[in-house]
């Protein structure tokens, strides 16, 4: 009987030990920072751009912010406007710094705060970062010039799309540049980028950049590789269209060595471009890590590594 009632309390103890480690999975040292690409949100009526990925950090112990920022417009606008919103974070949380994370044009927003603030910033994560640039972006260019006709109907409908998306997410009045959007995404307007915000940036294409960078800030990488992942993803026929810019592993919208940025986590999931935030509705490939499941383990990657 005592043997029993010994185990009973041993198991009891194991149960209560795990369930707390589990509460604390996500428990970083800073806030994290979620920020969406082009053409993105917050939240538009109630649906997450990083799709129950805040949902599930909170649930172990993450403190986690989406960001606003203009759906379209520069990564240096994107950027001031991120800054601003880092300064109140850590003014209401009382922390001294956030961990960023970027998707798609988000890497470069979030790159731009920690190279004119690095003291406010713990790391960064890029993930499917257009950081060299994209050549879907290089064809758009092309089609619509400076200048031209085109472009100018490209930017009313593109700044039209930025407001409205806005709007639905409670963000309206952020100002709209669509071209500017675009040019900074071009493999030309990505290069001039880098070469004002270098940190984490690889000295060459497909290369690894430093965990640790100049500025003290610690960089991460991690995307997709794979344009088509779910018979069921409505996307995966654009994404696959779109891929055929490409001349080497891609994610539909960006390269395998254009994502890459200080620490390569990983450069080719089978994920594409829309996976990465685990959208369509967490549609994902069958075979492949739960995007949930990624974002969950580099939130523990880096509270074990004090941040």
């Amino acid at each position: 009987m005592n043997k029993l009632l010994t185990n009973l309390l041993l198991t009891c103890c194991l149960v209560v030990c795990a369930s707390a480690q589990a509460s604390t999975y996500t428990k970083t040292k800073y806030p994290i920072v979620l920020v969406h690409g082009i053409f993105g949100f917050d939240d538009v009526l109630g649906i997450d751009y990083f799709y129950r990925i805040p949902y599930s950090l909170n649930r172990s112990g993450a403190t986690v912010y989406v960001a606003a920022v203009s759906a379209a417009n520069s990564s240096e606008v994107r950027g001031e406007q991120l800054l601003l919103e880092v300064q109140q974070i850590l003014a209401l949380s009382g922390a001294e710094k956030v961990n960023l994370l970027g998707h798609s044009q988000g890497a470069q927003t979030v790159r731009y705060v920690a190279s004119v603030r690095p003291d406010l910033i713990a790391s960064v994560t890029s993930v499917g970062g257009v950081n060299w640039g994209t050549p879907v972006a290089d064809i758009a260019r092309n089609v619509v010039p400076q200048g031209s006709i085109p472009e100018s109907l490209v930017e009313s409908i593109g700044n039209g799309l930025g407001a409205i998306l806005d709007w639905f997410s409670g963000n309206a009045g952020l100002p709209q540049d669509s071209v500017a959007a675009l040019e900074v995404l071009t493999t030309q307007g990505s290069l001039a980028f880098n070469a004002k915000y270098p940190e984490g940036v690889p000295d060459a294409y497909c290369g690894s950049g430093d965990l640790v960078a100049s500025n003290g800030v610690e960089y991460f990488s991690w995307s997709g590789g794979r344009p088509i992942t779910n018979v069921f993803d409505a996307l995966d026929g654009p994404l696959l269209a779109t891929s055929f810019a490409f001349n080497e592993a891609n994610d539909g919208l960006v390269s395998s060595c254009s994502s890459r940025l200080g620490y390569v986590i990983k450069d080719n999931y089978r994920m594409n471009h829309i996976d990465e935030i685990n959208h369509i509705f967490g549609i994902h490939h069958l075979f492949e890590t739960d995007p949930i499941t990624l974002y969950r383990i580099h939130a523990n990657r880096l509270k074990n590594r004090g941040l």
